[in-house]
């Protein structure tokens, strides 16, 4: 290279955003620019004709540069995470790519970096689109994941624990769903800060993907996981402002520990997952660390969710419906009823709704299982039923994500003009968790549903975070109080003052209420005191199949 063009070349490299060092295959280091100096405080003087390993942190072992030599001598390239120390002594992450190159007439090799632990700069910002994600300005998957590689290396040789985190957002797709992404955006901003709230500055955020992300913690103490663990359950449980919203966010958290469960990243990284996938289970909100108890029980789910989708695509004979009655308490007489879907498989057997209406929910199948309830309930409604005295209520349940689905008015409608036929009156029930969070076009959709005659009832009510001033806008007419209320009543004088408030507050709103899960005459007998008007439970009646219902009807006395 002649002198003009090593001027030009030296001015420009030295200009590049980017820390540049040349090194001979002795090897020597030969050049470094100005960010190299800039980034690990050595002066040019202080390491030139010095071997690169004067950068070397003692991090790594033989066989990781083995490996980058290898990749070197028969790729041409090596790109990856590396942790070197500062000429202060510190130990960061540098995200490193070497080529060979030609430089004054010897063979070389470039290596180019940026601390990958503080960006700073707009330059290394924009550097750094490939390892960070650009909405939450979090490490990506794959910096992530070789952080969690360079921690075990490190940590192998140290005799020290640290432990890995998975973090996913709760009921997060319907979030999009309901809202859209823009909203969606915000939800996953605010998420990320709640974890970073919660973290140490050493320890390392990152987001997978859609709405999970992972943490890598430092934990010096035995009994420090529990508590981060559980001080970042705690920050999602406050509000959080999207746009001039108030939403609420929960998440799932699942935690493996380095090396108790797991001496790679990789292994690590799958029992993490795991463990968190026992928290969604769990009832989510909350988190668990990995067993092989819990490991096990998520295999059981995996395998129940296999079959669940076959079933659903060409076993229809599987699932049929079940009825429970509503009754007046006062007057004891039928008012209404839930149709309840159930699901018989030949391996599983009987399995509860409350097993596989999540895993319908999770997977987006929760349309296919609607169409099996509409389709046995017209089968049933083929024969005219009873006539009886005052209006009678046909409840089915639909999820929230339904709502904007075209799909939901072909599948039911055909059924609310059946019921409307034979002189019933169609409900709908959608859960109070989603139902505080509908967009504005889902509840014009349900307001819609309102003035066609179809009742709007809110389930699981007292389980969510309701607003009286959204309440008192939303198009319902009944609230059906969770049953973990009703179970309790006569325990506490505290538990009937909540049932107290709940029966008040739909009294000022003008709505009904139904009582679910009444299982003891202490419980019914408070109910009528508390003058509740509806309620179900095993104590009238339980789930029965048409042609028992149909008798149980004509003959309250059965």
């Amino acid at each position: 290279m002649q002198f003009e063009q090593q001027q030009d070349f030296r001015a420009l490299v030295d200009q590049y955003p980017r820390a540049i060092m040349i090194a001979t295959k002795e090897p020597r280091i030969i050049y470094v620019n100005r960010m190299f100096r800039s980034v690990t405080g050595y002066q040019s003087d202080e390491v030139l004709g010095e071997p690169p390993s004067i950068l070397s942190s003692g991090l790594h072992v033989p066989e990781f540069y083995q490996t980058m030599w290898q990749a070197l001598s028969s790729k041409g390239r090596w790109e990856g995470l590396i942790w070197n120390r500062k000429r202060s002594g510190e130990i960061y992450p540098q995200w490193l790519s070497i080529y060979p190159m030609e430089y004054e007439g010897r063979q070389a090799y470039v290596g180019m970096f940026m601390d990958v632990g503080e960006r700073t700069g707009a330059d290394e910002r924009l550097a750094s689109l490939a390892y960070y994600d650009p909405l939450t300005e979090l490490p990506n998957r794959s910096l992530f994941q070789e952080f969690l590689k360079a921690r075990v290396s490190q940590y192998s040789r140290e005799g020290a624990r640290f432990a890995i985190l998975f973090i996913d957002l709760d009921f997060f797709k319907s979030v999009n769903d309901l809202h859209g992404h823009e909203f969606g955006d915000g939800a996953l901003r605010q998420a990320a800060l709640c974890i970073q709230s919660v973290v140490r500055k050493g320890d390392v955020v990152a987001r997978l993907s859609g709405d999970e992300f992972a943490v890598i913690i430092e934990l010096p103490a035995r009994d420090e996981l529990g508590e981060v663990c559980q001080r970042m359950i705690q920050a999602f449980r406050a509000p959080v402002i999207i746009g001039q919203r108030e939403y609420f966010l929960s998440a799932s958290i699942g935690a493996a520990v380095y090396p108790s469960h797991g001496k790679s990243g990789a292994e690590l990284w799958q029992k993490a997952d795991r463990a968190m996938y026992a928290a969604k289970l769990a009832g989510r909100a909350c988190y668990r660390l990995y067993s092989e108890a819990d490991d096990e029980k998520g295999r059981l789910e995996q395998q129940l969710s296999e079959a669940l989708t076959a079933s659903l695509k060409t076993s229809s004979d599987e699932f049929h419906v079940m009825y429970q009655l509503q009754y007046d308490l006062c007057s004891r007489q039928a008012v209404g009823m839930e149709a309840l879907l159930r699901w018989d498989h030949p391996e599983f057997g009987s399995v509860s709704p409350a097993d596989f209406v999540p895993l319908a929910e999770r997977r987006g199948q929760i349309h296919e299982m609607t169409q099996h309830l509409v389709r046995g309930i017209m089968a049933d409604l083929r024969d005219a039923p009873p006539v009886l005295p005052g209006p009678f209520r046909l409840a089915i349940n639909i999820s929230a994500r339904q709502i904007t689905d075209a799909r939901l008015r072909q599948a039911i409608g055909p059924l609310f003009a059946r019921i409307r036929e034979i002189g019933w009156l169609p409900e709908i029930e959608i859960t109070e968790t989603h139902i505080m969070h509908l967009s504005s076009q889902c509840l014009e959709i349900l307001r819609e549903f309102r003035d066609q005659g179809v009742g709007i009832a809110i389930d699981d009510f007292g389980t969510g975070y309701s607003s009286l001033a959204y309440l008192q806008n939303l198009p319902v007419q009944v609230l059906k109080i969770d049953r973990q209320f009703i179970s309790r009543l006569g325990a506490k004088d505290s538990d009937s003052r909540i049932v107290s408030a709940i029966l008040g507050i739909a009294e000022a709103l003008e709505l009904e209420v139904v009582a679910e899960g009444i299982e003891t005459q202490a419980q019914y007998q408070t109910l009528c005191e508390l003058e509740c008007q509806r309620g179900q439970g095993f104590l009238m009646a339980r789930p029965q199949p048409w042609q028992q219902i149909k008798r149980t009807i004509i003959d309250p006395c059965q």
